[in-house]
């Protein structure tokens, strides 16, 4: 059983995808990159900037699922130059305490729209 989530304070999806899936105790939130949630538009910051947007849209699409940033448990970031990897580290810190997510992050060589970083997360469910 599956439940599809959804928030208008987040972007909405820019191809056949849903923002993110409710699958028993886990929810899976699709990548985003920094989108601006009314227009659609693209950040034309740099990767911390666009860090910054991308986190928010995440805490968005969680408390559409009655979630926070501290239920995140995995988290992969994309980046189309690991030269800004101490840029985008020192933001994503700001977003989570002592006890960050587990982590990966990969150099790619293209994202959607241009974007310089994408981030997507899977997250516990809160039973209660």
């Amino acid at each position: 059983m599956k439940e599809i989530i959804y928030s208008d304070k987040a972007p909405k999806a820019v191809g056949p995808y849903s923002q993110g899936v409710k699958a028993k105790e886990f929810i899976f939130l699709s990548g985003q990159i920094a989108l601006d949630s009314q227009t659609g538009e693209i950040s034309r910051g740099g990767a911390a900037e666009q860090t910054r947007i991308i986190l928010n849209n995440i805490k968005e699409l969680l408390a559409a699922a009655g979630c926070g940033l501290e239920d995140i448990v995995k988290a992969n970031v994309y980046l189309t130059d690991i030269g800004e990897f101490k840029n985008v580290n020192e933001v994503y810190a700001g977003f989570f305490g002592e006890n960050p997510p587990a982590r990966c992050c990969v150099e790619v060589s293209a994202l959607p729209k241009n974007a310089s970083v994408e981030i997507e997360v899977i997250a516990a469910a809160r039973t209660d």
